[in-house]
């Protein structure tokens, strides 16, 4: 309403003082007819049209002022003293709504105007995909849950967040500068799917709850106005020295006079310590602050674990709000302090720590799906330059093994000298941290760490390669803060550097249309988007197409990040449904053929359920980027793996060997 007001005092400015200008020689010329003004009246008048050509439009025009042109026409025909009331008019209301408007930005929804621009410098510049670590080690950080654990509030702790008060200062101003706009909810998986979660209703419920403790927090005792509302912060000295007769302790104003060096001149005690404003007259009452957890009372934990971690909400902010770091604090404090969370978490957490995969599956296993392809292990050749990551999913999911092995004949194919962990690989810890594990993600990383640096230092792993997204951004963006600082590449970045160099060769056509899903932390996190598509354009016979708008930055999430793999969703609206179906109106519902490509192995599982539960799988394929380029180079063809090569030799049909 301020707003509209403010225009239309613009325009009833504008318009007067065009008016003004078409007519001031009638008005100031001399004359001495009805419409002629005073000289006081000119030299306002002067004064106003200043800033104005020598000729104005008394009817509309749509340049250069419509709007002020457009009101000009109501004015036609106004003598001077009208018009300039009127310019005046519209030039104070203008001026006193800018005064008002700046005092009710503080506590409306306009506040950003004011904090959007020191929120968008004060960003963190850290990777995208790095969540700050809780403590040095994974030792420090359970110290520090031993000690919380032995307070009898145990959330007075600042270990991940439990009240508002954890919250560091950025973050407030991340809940003062929200718009209100919507965009992340309106792009939020788990609130598309109609999930609890919305990421603009979970910023503005903190908000209100630190609006609603604002008396609180200034006046309390610590806080910047101190006890009795008295500004702790200003030069006045504290008053309790005073005695109820008015005394004063001149022991403390002995200790004041040392302690500044020299003796007032000219003051006696009372006015030397006087303080700098009136003391109040009548004591305020004290403010009392209760502690209150933000679980339950002001967040609902479905809210917390409804989130994927997809960082579309963050992606969306045009003020650059983050959300993903709020809610894993959150998740952290109900994980190490309450000891709170989905009992589907249970067998993950167990199976990381037991045999360092979240399935539980034995360790002896990890290395199977490499049986009949003769890579090496690491301890076998320490001094291999190119590290395979397999990740828990390639190694144990028997559809994902297909990736690995993809992968790995393409590297030999491409004569890569590589090698794997094997059985010395775990978890990277990513659904752990995720999930708000910290202290199960610190152990597992440490570890990790200690391997690969152990290798590093005898020679060995120049450049990790690994295929699933999740593996990538750990090791990447969150093991430097572990002392592991590798050269981490996406399979599909590695796998382009190969048919860049013309060590691989797609010269099977794999005809069909091919619509590519962007994996949430490999686009989003790392801004890797043009290598899955750009590997694909150079498959012979591939017909590459995107979904209508939900696609690259925009791209939905398939739903498994943020340790939803493992859970079940709070609805039967399922995120991997969804996005599945925007992936097959791509390629088409009608046609058979049609190819769904993916560059990580949880969207792989999630959109291969998703299909399923249409009843498409057996129309529509769902395969790695890495798949569809084995196949286009032929490399289980008769010529065996040579068929990758440039150099082979031109085949010949077996009839033309007769």
């Amino acid at each position: 309403m301020i707003i509209v007001a403010m225009m239309l005092a613009d325009m009833t400015y504008d318009g007067a003082a065009l008016q003004l200008v078409a007519h001031r020689a009638a008005f100031c010329g001399g004359g001495s007819g009805p419409d002629a003004a005073t000289p006081e009246q000119c030299a306002s008048l002067a004064t106003l049209v200043l800033p104005y050509a020598s000729t104005a439009p008394i009817t509309w025009e749509i340049y250069p002022s419509p709007a002020g042109s457009f009101m000009s026409s109501f004015f036609d025909g106004s003598r001077a003293p009208s018009l300039l009331f009127l310019a005046h008019l519209g030039f104070w209301t203008h001026s006193t709504l800018v005064l008002l408007f700046l005092n009710l930005l503080p506590h409306s929804k306009h506040f950003h105007i004011l904090t959007a621009v020191p929120n968008a410098f004060a960003r963190d510049l850290a990777p995208r995909g790095r969540l700050a670590p809780m403590a040095e080690s994974a030792e420090k950080l359970m110290e520090a849950v031993g000690v919380a654990g032995e307070l009898p509030d145990p959330a007075s702790v600042p270990l991940g967040i439990a009240r508002i008060e954890h919250f560091s200062w950025k973050a407030l101003l991340d809940f003062y500068t929200c718009t209100e706009c919507g965009r992340c909810s309106d792009n939020c998986p788990a609130h598309l799917t109609g999930k609890i979660l919305s990421p603009k209703q979970f910023t503005l419920d903190l908000r209100d709850h630190l609006y609603g403790r604002e008396r609180e927090f200034l006046e309390r005792e610590g806080g910047p106005k101190g006890t009795n509302g008295v500004d702790i912060h200003g030069n006045g000295h504290d008053h309790d020295a005073h005695d109820d007769s008015g005394g004063h302790d001149h022991a403390d104003a002995q200790e004041h006079v040392e302690e500044h060096g020299r003796e007032a001149e000219g003051h006696d005690d009372h006015e030397h310590h006087a303080p700098a404003f009136p003391e109040n007259p009548v004591i305020s009452p004290p403010v009392l602050s209760k502690p209150i957890d933000l679980i339950d009372h002001v967040i609902h934990p479905d809210v917390l674990w409804a989130c994927t971690t997809c960082r579309a909400c963050e992606e969306q902010c045009p003020v650059l709000i983050s959300y993903v770091d709020k809610i894993v604090d959150m998740r952290r404090n109900l994980v190490l302090v309450k000891g709170e969370f989905p009992a589907q978490l249970a067998k993950p957490f167990q199976g990381m720590v037991v045999n360092g995969n979240p399935w539980d599956l034995s360790r002896m296993d990890r290395a199977n799906w490499a049986e009949g392809l003769g890579i090496p292990m690491m301890a076998e050749f320490p001094k291999a330059p190119v590290l395979f990551w397999v990740g828990c999913a390639a190694s144990y999911d028997d559809r994902a093994k297909k990736i690995a092995r993809a992968t790995a004949k393409l590297m030999k194919a491409a004569g890569v000298e590589f090698a794997i962990l094997g059985q010395e690989e775990n978890c990277t810890g990513d659904p752990a941290r995720r999930a708000g594990n910290e202290f199960l993600f610190a152990t597992l990383a440490e570890g990790n760490a200690a391997t690969l640096n152990a290798y590093g230092a005898k020679g060995g792993i120049k450049q990790v390669v690994t295929t699933c997204p999740h593996c990538f951004n750990t090791l990447k963006n969150e093991y430097p803060d572990f002392g592991c600082k590798l050269e981490v590449i996406h399979h599909t970045d590695f796998l382009l550097g190969l048919l860049a160099e013309k060590k691989l060769n797609p010269r099977k056509p794999v005809s069909g249309k091919v619509v590519y899903h962007d994996s949430c932390y490999l686009g989003r996190y790392n801004d890797i988007y043009e290598s899955p598509r750009e590997i694909l354009r150079r498959i012979p016979g591939v017909q590459l197409s995107e979904p209508e708008r939900w696609t690259k930055q925009e791209g939905l999430c398939c739903g498994a990040g943020g340790a939803q793999m493992w859970m079940e969703e709070q609805n039967t609206d399922r995120v991997n449904v969804k996005r599945t179906l925007q992936l097959v109106d791509a390629v088409g519902r009608d046609a058979s053929g049609g190819t769904i490509a993916s560059a990580c192995p949880y969207c792989m599982t999630m959109l291969t359920d998703g299909l399923k539960a249409q009843g498409l799988d057996e129309r529509i394929a769902q395969l790695d980027v890495a798949e569809l380029l084995e196949r286009s180079c032929a490399l289980d063809e008769p010529l065996g793996i040579r068929a990758a090569m440039p150099k082979d030799p031109p085949r010949v049909a077996p009839a033309a060997l007769h």
